[in-house]
């Protein structure tokens, strides 16, 4: 009797590591197939991504220095950040008439959660212009601060009112530049993303014999 049951208690186990061995190939040949997937995918995908996200810089650029008549991208551009959670990509100086007027940066960084922004710096050291490529934060406040119909106490947007403010030192909530309400996280960040750019100008600025 004790063979019998030590005969049908070792079919199981055999039974049971079998099935554990067919669930382990089969999660493998899905994950292989998957990401085999993802990869073509990716392959056909990230071309048309990257050509959409170039046209939308350069729509923003535009915007920020409509008079401009070239964007030359920064050589060896090779931004120093003053924080790890900074990306600083994408340098051009912008010219017209054949002179160099000014520069652009994207900034990527931490706001309540993170964002993208294009900011113009002409060579006097003043911002030319703003624009929030991207922004991640809540509808109801943090989104606010890429509303063209949003509108601060002082009758402009949030990007809007830096135009034409000096950057030598920085942008820092509520000294001189304002919060949204409701969103100060938002707008403190935003702020350090905005400094953040300028700094990597000016030092470009230097760097080519610009600054004024």
């Amino acid at each position: 009797m004790a063979k019998k049951v030590y005969t049908v208690s070792k079919q199981k186990s055999d039974k049971g590591i079998l099935e554990m061995v067919k669930l382990g190939l089969s999660l493998v040949c899905y994950a292989v197939v998957s990401c085999t997937v993802l990869a073509i995918v990716n392959n056909f995908t990230a071309p048309t991504i990257k050509a959409n996200e170039i046209r939308k810089a350069k729509i923003a650029m535009e915007s920020i220095f409509p008079s401009a008549d070239n964007f030359e991208q920064i050589e060896n551009f090779s931004p120093v950040t003053g924080t790890a959670t900074m990306s600083v990509t994408d340098g051009y100086f912008v010219q017209k008439d054949g002179k160099v007027i000014g520069g652009v940066v994207q900034v990527k960084g931490p706001t309540y959660d993170k964002a993208k922004v294009m900011v113009g710096l002409n060579l006097d050291g003043t911002i030319n212009g703003v624009q929030i490529l991207e922004i991640s934060d809540s509808p109801g406040f943090g989104l606010k601060a890429n509303k063209p119909d949003f509108f601060l106490k002082n009758g402009k947007t949030f990007y809007g009112q830096f135009e034409g403010k000096d950057a030598s030192n920085g942008f820092k909530n509520g000294s001189n530049f304002d919060s949204i309400t409701g969103a100060t996280i938002t707008s403190h960040g935003l702020g350090n993303i905005i400094s953040e750019a300028t700094s990597v100008l000016f030092t470009e600025f230097e760097k080519a014999g610009l600054s004024k």
